[in-house]
């Protein structure tokens, strides 16, 4: 028997098995479940570290892929590809899901610091500072703040570092770097407001 004959009833076999497995959770069998969680949760949690370059994250995005199997098995459809190649598929479009959520937040957070800040009152010809002098006032109350929470800051904002990325850079717990960052937002747009 030749290599290819081999490998063709190997996908055929893995295909049926796919198929099996995934019509055995559309009746919920946990032992299928318990199977399917062994087989592939490593390549899950594999894919969505690399793209999310964080534990914590890549874990959450394991629990959503392996919670959205369980609550509809049905949408895997074997005839489409391997069971394996979906799952990847939906490890990397959560992580990079995640990813961009986690940016846009960052940016709205600091969209709004800057917002506070650079509006005028009551001055309907120049609702808005020039791009220049707003990047001018938020240097100059960056510099304001306390070393620790203007490094926070311009770290994940200004430079785009995740959380964790901050937290190990300045040799602080996560929890502390976040707190960091709200606080120094916090004052940001406090020091932005007074600026007016």
């Amino acid at each position: 028997m030749g290599m290819s004959v081999l490998r063709q009833q190997r996908s055929t076999e893995a295909a049926r098995d796919d198929a099996r497995l995934r019509d055995e959770l559309a009746y919920g069998d946990e032992a299928a479940f318990t199977d399917l969680h062994e087989r592939f949760a490593p390549l899950v949690y594999t894919i969505a570290a690399r793209i999310t370059r964080d534990g914590r994250a890549a874990e959450d995005v394991t629990q959503e892929v392996f919670l959205a199997i369980w609550q509809r098995p049905l949408d895997y459809e074997p005839e489409r590809g391997s069971l394996r190649g979906w799952l990847a598929m939906m490890a990397h479009r959560r992580a990079v899901d995640l990813v961009r959520r986690e940016e846009a937040h960052r940016r709205r957070a600091l969209d709004g610091a800057l917002y506070a800040g650079a509006v005028s009152r009551g001055d309907p010809v120049g609702d808005q500072v020039s791009d220049s002098d707003a990047a001018e006032r938020l240097g100059a109350a960056l510099k304001a703040l306390p070393a620790h929470l203007s490094r926070a800051i311009t770290m994940a904002y200004l430079e785009g570092r995740t959380y964790r990325e901050v937290a190990a850079e300045l040799g602080v717990p996560e929890g502390t770097a976040k707190s960091r960052m709200r606080e120094g937002l916090r004052r940001l747009g406090l020091t932005l407001r007074d600026q007016r």
